[in-house]
């Protein structure tokens, strides 16, 4: 049951990430419908990092993580190594996306409300992937 939520969480982020990806590289204006201000997030300085949009950074990820556990049962390493990758990769998300969450706050001023899903995806990947972690612990 972790595994398959899992699995969902990292196809919304997927989904979030290529979305804000795709708003940047084609410099549209993102469907925020009133909530938050997606333009100043979107065109400031930190939107991108040595020339490519963060969101896309943040997509290679999810599918990083998508791809790890969808391959999990498939090889040894990843079903032994898998859980603690997933963990792994989804704390230096939370950790990246929490800097990222104060410039909107503090520098910027400015909330996209498209960061604040990947934000809240990405603790919710942390959350189950540690309970995985702990599962598999017990387990042993």
């Amino acid at each position: 049951m972790l595994k398959k939520s899992l699995i969902v969480l990292a196809g919304i982020g997927l989904l979030d990430a290529l979305y804000l990806t795709w708003i940047k590289l084609a410099n549209q204006q993102a469907m925020c419908a009133g909530i938050g201000n997606c333009e100043v997030v979107n065109s400031s300085q930190y939107a991108e990092l040595a020339g490519m949009p963060i969101a896309l950074f943040g997509a290679s990820a999810y599918l990083l993580i998508l791809v790890l556990l969808l391959l999990e049962d498939r090889t040894e390493f990843l079903s032994e190594n898998g859980p603690m990758l997933i963990f792994g990769f989804s704390l230096a998300g939370v950790l990246y996306s929490a800097y990222l969450t104060y410039i909107e706050i503090y520098v910027l001023r400015a909330i996209c409300p498209f960061c604040v899903l990947s934000a809240i995806v990405l603790v919710a990947l942390l959350a189950l992937s540690w309970l995985r972690i702990r599962g598999h612990w017990v387990e042993a």
